[in-house]
């Protein structure tokens, strides 16, 4: 006889928790929501305004970029 779905459900869970996870449930924003579209514009602006008024941003990137894949810019 199968098994239900809520026995293989729980039976999934069971082998989970053995292995020492533990189930999370977390709260995302809803993209279908009206306005969602929006606020993610305003708060990119924001984000811009703000890299661009920082004059040693750039510079920083640069520095990580060249840390990370090397002054040649080529991955390491």
């Amino acid at each position: 006889m199968a098994t239900s779905v809520r026995q293989r459900v729980q039976r999934r869970r069971d082998t989970l928790r053995a292995a020492g996870l533990r189930p999370v449930q977390i709260w995302i924003p809803d993209t279908r929501r009206p306005g969602f579209a929006e606020e993610c514009r305003r708060q990119a602006s924001v984000v811009a305004a703000a890299d661009a008024s920082d004059r040693d941003l750039q510079s920083f990137m640069d520095a990580a970029w060249d840390d990370l894949f090397g002054p040649d810019n080529e991955a390491r």
